[in-house]
């Protein structure tokens, strides 16, 4: 039955990432990925958070099905490299850096807010 607790983290958490992408896009436009970043991040700390003080199936429904489908990589990688192509190599080197600082720092974070509760 663990699978179920999967199941239903990401029915929510894919849901979450579209509609974060695209109210990413709203806002400040479909230049740079600001929605895959903002899901990315916001994903680490969630699972930094689960690490600390998460029971099993915890971890089950909110840290690999949510998590799991909120956040993404390949869909990182593939916009880093559309961007690369556009000829925006400086975007693209900012968005790989931005995005492995920022999802490091928010689950230093989120293990940092564990250990405190």
């Amino acid at each position: 039955m663990n699978w179920l607790l999967v199941v239903a983290g990401a029915a929510v958490g894919a849901p979450l990432r579209y509609l974060t992408d695209r109210a990413m896009k709203a806002w400040f436009g479909p230049g740079l990925p600001w929605g895959t970043f903002t899901v990315n991040v916001v994903g680490s700390f969630v699972l930094g958070l689960l690490a600390g003080v998460a029971s099993a199936q915890t971890y089950l429904l909110l840290g690999t099905g949510l998590c799991g489908a909120l956040t993404t990589y390949s869909t990182f990688s593939y916009e880093t490299y559309a961007l690369y192509e556009r000829g925006a190599k400086g975007y693209a080197v900012l968005n790989v850096a931005g995005s492995l600082a920022a999802g490091l720092g928010a689950v230093w974070l989120g293990v940092t807010t564990a250990g405190l509760l």
